[in-house]
């Protein structure tokens, strides 16, 4: 009996439970709501500012860019924020509470762009971008990532938790994506059918977040863990640079966030300029996202045989696959419609289990280092991610404004259509191929049973 006992207490101290499917699902609705603001700055904003404002391709992508940088120091202070934090909510899950009506007020704002020179809308650009991603999306998105690895740390679980986050996900990206163009064009297509648009958005993802707070739990209560026990800021990035799977986690994230902002920030100009009408931007993206959604919802059965690495692998391959037809007939629709399906089977595995990799990485650094750093692990391959999506949305401003893009135009110069294709069309072949590179080195999965033994038996002596 006293043997059975200790078991229970170390698999409780461990947080290896089980999750209800209504937690998972409400704790996906989270992404779902996040995903409505990244649906529109990945996608249509730089299209909403250069189309609808005025403003130079270039001069969006360098405001991007720069706030990315300042985006990428908020994470890491989130992240250490987040560790430090004790309430009566837990540490992560209480950000979700906080930062929801912030975060939704910010959505409206990115469109309320006044009337003035390039210099006044440049500067209350750069404000909003700033307000929206570096301080309210960073407070909310951070200890929203970091609050799956605190719910359980059973790896199947978490398999799964991540799996209905990422199918979930792709529904605020719709939401964005593929209903605004037509919307704003039935709520008048000018500047004010935008803001009215977000209006709508806004509510939406603050119901979603307020279902995400009020539907899930912080369980992961270490024994080794002192709510008065502060660790050094030098050590815990001492233990983090130890950390070969966070780095991993880090790049693979950086790469799917490269990819989302290229294919999506170049479907509406590829839709525009290369088919002739932007329109077909909706089609296409639901012809992406719907196979995406379908697959997630299955890799929670598909991981019980096959590997997170092997099955991210085999869709890196599909998608790059996909993009063949494009490289034959780029003005072709079936073959731009065979493309996305491809792209979306192929980003599946890869959607459905970065975060889980990235959970994953806490366990491994706390044996390896004895520190649990969840704020500071998701915060750090967060910055990874938002420099990633940051480089790619200013490379492809200036590579667009470099062609000779003029957004007010009627037509567009050669060069720029060219410059269209090329983003669009090869693009996805080279990221994905450096996520297959990437992949090949991940080999955590094997030894993960076994460092799970051992720190389930330090945590049973109140140690980390």
């Amino acid at each position: 009996m006293a043997e059975k006992n200790t078991k229970e207490k170390s698999a409780q101290l461990a947080g290896d439970v089980t999750i209800s499917m209504r937690e998972k699902i409400s704790y996906g609705l989270g992404d779902t709501s996040c995903n409505i603001i990244v649906g529109l700055t990945t996608s249509l904003l730089s299209f909403f500012y250069t189309d609808y404002i005025g403003v130079s391709i270039g001069t969006v992508g360098l405001i991007i860019l720069i706030s990315r940088f300042f985006d990428g120091i908020s994470d890491v202070i989130m992240g250490l924020i987040v560790d430090r934090t004790h309430s009566k909510y837990g540490k992560a899950r209480p950000w979700v509470l906080w930062s929801s009506v912030p975060y939704a007020v910010g959505c409206v704002l990115l469109f309320t762009v006044p009337p003035g020179s390039d210099m006044v809308k440049a500067i209350y650009i750069f404000i909003t971008y700033n307000f929206v991603q570096t301080i309210c999306y960073t407070a909310l998105n951070l200890p929203y990532s970091s609050l799956a690895a605190l719910m359980t740390r059973n790896q199947y679980e978490r398999g799964s938790i991540n799996a209905i986050r990422m199918a979930l996900s792709p529904f605020g990206r719709i939401l964005a994506t593929a209903v605004t163009l037509p919307l704003v064009n039935l709520l008048g297509n000018d500047q004010k059918a935008w803001i009215m648009a977000a209006v709508i958005y806004a509510v939406i993802a603050l119901v979603l977040l307020l279902i995400c707070f009020f539907n899930t739990k912080e369980r992961v209560q270490l024994g080794g863990e002192s709510k008065d026990s502060k660790v050094p800021i030098s050590t815990s990035l001492k233990a983090l640079v130890k950390n070969k799977y966070w780095a991993l986690g880090l790049l693979l994230w950086a790469m799917l966030s490269v990819y989302m902002t290229l294919s999506g920030t170049g479907l509406s100009y590829y839709s525009k300029w290369i088919l002739g009408n932007e329109l077909l931007t909706s089609p296409l993206y639901l012809a992406e996202q719907i196979p995406a959604i379908g697959i997630i919802f299955f890799i929670p059965l598909m991981l019980k045989k096959v590997s997170k690495r092997n099955l991210a692998l085999a869709g890196a391959i599909i998608s790059i696959l996909g993009q063949i037809g494009l490289m034959i007939d780029a003005d072709n629709f079936n073959f731009a419609m065979i493309s996305a399906v491809c792209r979306g089977i192929g980003q599946a595995p890869l959607m459905g289990v970065v975060f889980s990799f990235i959970a994953d990485s806490v366990e491994y650094g706390q044996y390896k280092t004895h520190l649990r750093l969840e704020g500071l692990i998701y915060s750090a391959a967060s910055v990874g991610s938002k420099l990633g999506g940051g480089l790619m949305s200013a490379g492809f401003g200036w590579i667009m404004d470099w062609a000779g893009y003029d957004g007010m135009a009627t037509t567009q110069v050669a060069s720029a259509i060219d410059a269209i294709n090329a983003l669009f069309i090869w693009g996805p072949v080279v990221v994905w191929g450096i996520v297959a590179v990437i992949l090949l080195f991940h080999r955590l999965e094997k030894q993960y049973p076994a460092i799970m033994q051992e720190l389930a038996e330090r945590e049973a002596r109140g140690e980390l």
